[in-house]
């Protein structure tokens, strides 16, 4: 007789409370921002758009200089068309509704770092931080939500168990 393990099981995050639910909505809601932002990504609008928010990161900034402008926004373009397809194949495997998940969570806790170093998020005439601006400040205020939606998705997703393994 083995001592209780802990074990990680994944499961399909609408699963976890029944079938289709507010679980579905979150999912659905994310692959289409991750599809339509990660399809824009390969335009030049957009690589300019993005390159303030880059270039002034720490953690992301090493794409311009290894990339370029509209490469390094290729590479993130790709990395949310994989996020997205991954939350769709989330509603049909477990393990890439946690993976899908998982991605889109780290994508929102690294763009709420853009808060931090992006110029112009607070709002100089209204007395500065917490007044943000509307752009880039209320921009990047709205990931909070995809944040919350993504961990959401995430913790119905993976589930800890104890088992008692009798079998050695």
């Amino acid at each position: 007789m083995t001592s209780p393990t802990n074990r990680i099981r994944f499961q399909i995050a609408e699963r976890s409370v029944g079938s289709l639910n507010v679980l579905a909505l979150l999912r659905w809601a994310l692959v289409v921002i991750f599809f339509w932002f990660g399809g824009m990504k390969f335009t030049a609008y957009e690589a300019a758009g993005i390159a303030p928010f880059i270039e002034h990161n720490p953690i992301m900034s090493w794409l311009h200089a290894l990339f370029g402008v509209q490469g390094a926004s290729y590479v993130i373009g790709a990395t949310e068309l994989s996020t997205a397809a991954a939350l769709v194949l989330g509603a049909f495997q477990p393990i890439f509704s946690a993976l899908g998940a998982a991605m889109s969570a780290a994508t929102y806790l690294i763009t709420l770092t853009f808060f931090l170093s992006t110029p112009g998020v607070a709002e100089t005439t209204a007395g500065g931080f917490p007044a943000i601006s509307a752009a880039p400040g209320q921009f990047l205020l709205k990931d909070l939500v995809l944040l919350a939606a993504s961990l959401s998705l995430l913790f119905a997703s993976v589930k800890g168990r104890r088992l008692n393994d009798e079998k050695s």
